[in-house]
């Protein structure tokens, strides 16, 4: 597996190496060796999927203290573009954001570590998403921010106009308004 650095130290993607024949395609989409050695020592708790239509935006989402999550993130089925935003007060990348195009395809990885704020819109007809988390979810420590902020520099491919969000994702605030529970060197 190979791991590609991003701008933002911590956010990293992760390229599976894909043995393919004429049967279809075989690879490992995650090891606890691998990742503990060359991305993070993390533990897993549990695993979520979603199944959402073209124009579909989640996030920006995370979970407040301590219920903080940190995900690896996939797309098995179609088309995403994946965010993480850093929200961690102090840091040198605050404010700060790295998208990746997760596809059935390119069978690529994201790691969101903890103290950012994730999301992901849907590009294709329909998108099969999966996540590994280290945290249980936790309803009552439910955040985010707004998946809109232009102010965040997200080219989301996606007019606003045409974008299909929750309500409670039309809610949250804008970066500029936003109080963050996490400070930088804290995770």
């Amino acid at each position: 597996m190979e791991v590609i650095k991003t701008d933002i130290e911590g956010v990293v993607i992760l390229r599976p190496r894909v043995f393919t024949d004429a049967r279809g395609y075989f690879f490992e989409s995650y090891s606890k060796r691998v990742f503990d050695e060359e991305v993070a020592r993390v533990e897993f708790v549990q695993d979520n999927e979603s199944c959402s239509s073209r124009g579909v935006m989640r996030g920006l989402h995370f979970q407040r203290p301590p219920f903080t999550q940190a995900k690896l993130v996939r797309c098995v089925r179609g088309a995403v573009l994946d965010v993480a935003v850093d929200i961690r007060k102090g840091s040198p990348t605050y404010g700060r954001h790295v998208a990746v195009e997760l596809t059935e395809d390119n069978h690529l990885q994201f790691f969101v570590p903890r103290g950012f704020a994730h999301g992901f819109a849907v590009l294709s007809e329909t998108a099969v998403f999966q996540y590994k988390c280290d945290n249980y979810y936790a309803p009552e420590a439910d955040g985010g921010i707004s998946i809109l902020d232009s102010s965040l520099g997200i080219d989301w491919r996606i007019d606003a106009a045409d974008a299909l969000l929750s309500e409670k994702d039309t809610r949250h605030p804008l970066l500029k308004d936003f109080d963050s529970p996490f400070v930088y060197g804290e995770f």
